[in-house]
């Protein structure tokens, strides 16, 4: 008889919940009487209640995030109604700070703060046996590393075939950027490699090829960073026709030549980066306590995109404390010029728990005060501005992101990139009113409309490169403006193997 659900909402149904499996990998005598109920954010209330209760549990579980503390919310709230016997158990980041104020915390029976690991199998041991825990709010225990039990096994054979597989080598961050909750972080604690690297052993044998690493700081310690990446450069070695592949968290300004070497062994298509650079303005970055040496950041992510094969996805934050219009577009004009294949364009953030929130009254910081806690203006930037960012950020990823457009962006941003896709978003947005369900067909016309008759560019080279793009990327339709056009690309399908379709896409550039 199941006692125990451990569920959470999460944002697709290809993230499979690191910190579930944790949860059940550590009960203990409990974890056969337990059993993990995974949904997606966008489903009926009703209906995930209806799967929750229909094992019966005596204690749910649940992981509650920025991106589905809402929906949850209301989950929590009709459980209650239709099961007020069942005692609901919150965790995860965002029920770990200014509890009082949220109404989630109000309708459950337990929050546990922090670390669950150990914390949440010893509450359910206190229920089991009849004990009333003597608060409603517990502090999660930070127990030692080794001693938490492994949550790999507890990846079912349909995460492995179907899903990403979240690890960590580490846990923690020793820098201290008040935007990120990990600014909480005394330091960076390494689980014990050899045990890791034999979990990582298991989980390829089991067929896994997608492994992203959740670690703040990958190759903050170079010696277990080249240990990962020879097992996983064994491992493409051995099979390369069935490659892993492979997304480590980067710091930029750390890559020693050690680390150079074994990343310039990777073959494309097998091995992803994310690196924040969040600002290359040094005022900005001290106001929030970031330490980052930018030239020696920029000289890395040049040398990656030069020497290896790597995929760069680097993340710009617009919002920050004191930082305008015109130095964030310093920043990403910077940034392009490094020419990574991905820019991930985010806006600020107030994070329950983050320190950022220490500057809101001096430099006039307004956020909003629901999920996601985004930033609507600041008193260098104001709010019909913030806006204008918050659409140049969603059309970037679809334009430039996506990997759907290698020919035509060249010919979008060339000059001044920033100030050229800004007019680009804000005409599109008043042409179209929208910044979703774009089709892409329907974008393509856009593109065309947008850089003939707005730009006035040279109609024959654009149709020409819209027209490779579109071919490029699967596109069938006769496009409105393809008479006399010359470019053509035979329509490509999807690459096999491992490699995520977007990240493919750029490998064709």
């Amino acid at each position: 008889m199941t006692k125990i659900v451990l569920s959470t909402l999460n944002a697709r149904y290809a993230h499979a919940s690191l910190g579930l499996r944790y949860l059940r990998a550590n009960l203990g005598k409990w974890r056969e009487s337990s059993l993990i109920r995974e949904f997606v954010t966008g489903q009926k209330t009703e209906e995930i209640v209806e799967r929750i209760l229909e094992s019966q549990p005596r204690i749910l579980g649940i992981g509650v995030y920025i991106w589905n503390v809402e929906e949850t919310t209301r989950l929590v709230a009709q459980l209650k109604v239709v099961a007020p016997e069942l005692i609901i158990v919150l965790g995860g980041p965002e029920v770990s700070f200014e509890i009082e104020e949220q109404r989630i915390c109000a309708l459950a029976d337990y929050v546990i703060t922090g670390w669950g690991d150990v914390s949440f199998a010893s509450l359910v041991r206190q229920l089991m046996s009849g004990e009333a825990p003597p608060t409603r709010v517990i502090a999660g225990v930070q127990a030692p590393l080794p001693a938490i039990a492994s949550p790999y096994s507890e990846y079912t054979e349909e995460d492995v075939d179907k899903r990403h597989l979240y690890v960590e080598a580490s846990r923690g961050c020793p820098f201290k950027c008040e935007f990120c909750l990990s600014a909480l972080d005394k330091t960076a604690w390494p689980f014990p490699l050899e045990t890791f690297l034999a979990d990582l052993e298991s989980l390829h044998a089991r067929g896994a090829r997608q492994f992203k690493f959740v670690d703040r700081t990958f190759n903050l310690k170079v010696d277990t960073s080249l240990a990962i990446l020879e097992f996983f450069l064994a491992k493409i070695a051995a099979a390369p026709e069935d490659p892993p592949f492979v997304h480590f968290e980067l710091i930029p300004d750390h890559l020693p030549e050690r680390l150079k070497e074994a990343v310039s062994r990777f073959p494309a298509g097998t091995i992803q980066f994310e690196i924040g650079i969040q600002s290359f303005d040094p005022v900005v970055q001290a106001r929030v306590s970031r330490r980052q040496k930018n030239e020696v950041a920029a000289a890395n992510i040049a040398w990656l995109r030069e020497h290896s094969k790597a995929h760069l996805h680097v993340d710009l934050i617009a919002g920050l404390p004191g930082e305008d219009m015109s130095g964030f577009a310093d920043g990403f004009n910077r940034l392009v010029q490094l020419a990574p294949h991905e820019i991930q364009f985010g806006i600020l953030k107030r994070l329950r728990g983050a320190p950022i929130a220490r500057h809101t009254r001096e430099f006039g910081l307004r956020f909003n005060p629901d999920p996601p806690y985004n930033i609507l203006s600041t008193a260098a930037i104001d709010f019909a501005t913030m806006q204008r960012l918050s659409r140049f950020s969603r059309y970037w990823d679809i334009v430039a992101n996506s990997g759907r457009y290698p020919r035509t962006l060249p010919l979008l941003l060339e000059g001044n990139p920033f100030q050229h896709f800004l007019g680009f978003s804000d005409w599109l947005y008043a042409r179209t009113g929208q910044t979703h369900a774009l089709a892409q067909e329907r974008l393509v016309h856009l593109l065309h409309e947008y850089l003939c008759k707005v730009r006035e560019l040279d109609a024959t080279g654009i149709g020409d490169a819209l027209i490779s793009d579109y071919r490029g990327t699967g596109g069938r339709s006769r496009l409105r403006f393809e008479v006399g056009a010359t470019a053509r690309v035979t329509p490509r399908k999807r690459d096999a193997g491992s490699t995520p379709v977007r990240q493919a896409r750029h490998l064709r550039t």
